[in-house]
């Protein structure tokens, strides 16, 4: 299997699965992977539901079963920068885990104990391929750091602490949940985010629609970096 594909939620797996060719389904855990041809390439997409636990869960299984050469998240995500907004998209270079925090033992907040790292890097090539493939369609598209917590950030303060303490531009739910089952299997993998909301906690009644037009177009970037002419 080339691409494994993992979002959070079925609108942002939604385009995806239409344009998949030769369906087939597997349930592992609750989760369905479906496997098929996705542009001329062979891949495998799943919806894991959100959060970190979720995710990781999502990446482990979809490694163990269908050995993705590469493994990409998609899906929305929080501004943390006043150079982001609503419908850009981010690639990310790398993720982080802000919730993360045994500092009352003398560790830097962030690190994952185990692997002791903080930034997860993503896969140079096809991080250049995805922002390769937004130059090509003019989207709009920024890299940097996406900083993963269970947590919907809605507050200016929770903000500013996470974009101060990691330098991320924005922030989600599962990407570096992601990275790190990806890290510890050696299965590259890239992170991908159009921005849904400021994560200011302002406007918070029209993030459905934000985040249903947002899903859609992190899907569409997918799939144009796939070879959107098979699409």
């Amino acid at each position: 299997m080339e691409f494994g594909i993992i979002a959070a939620m079925q609108k942002e797996a939604a385009l995806l699965l239409e344009k998949m060719q030769e369906k087939t389904e597997t349930v592992i855990g609750g989760v369905t992977y479906t496997a098929g041809v996705l542009c001329g390439r062979t891949a495998v997409v799943a919806v894991c539901g959100v959060g970190k636990v979720f995710s990781a869960l999502c990446a482990q299984a979809m490694i163990l079963r269908f050995s993705p050469r590469y493994i990409i998240n998609t899906g929305v995500a929080g501004s943390l920068s006043t150079a982001l907004h609503i419908g850009d998209l981010v690639i990310a270079d790398g993720a982080v885990q802000h919730d993360m925090d045994t500092s009352a033992v003398g560790d830097p907040v962030g690190m994952i104990s185990g692997i002791n790292k903080i930034l997860l890097q993503t896969d140079e090539a096809l991080t250049k391929k995805l922002k390769a493939a937004a130059a090509a369609v003019g989207a709009r598209a920024v890299g940097g750091v996406v900083a993963t917590g269970d947590r919907f950030v809605a507050d200016g303060a929770e903000k500013r602490r996470i974009a101060d303490t990691f330098g991320a531009v924005a922030c989600e739910m599962e990407g570096g949940a992601v990275a790190q089952a990806c890290f510890v299997n050696g299965v590259p993998f890239a992170l991908l985010r159009a921005i849904s909301d400021d994560a200011s906690g302002k406007a918070q009644t029209d993030y459905p629609a934000f985040a249903d037009r947002a899903a859609r177009k992190s899907a569409a970037l997918l799939l144009t970096a796939l070879e959107g002419e098979a699409c």
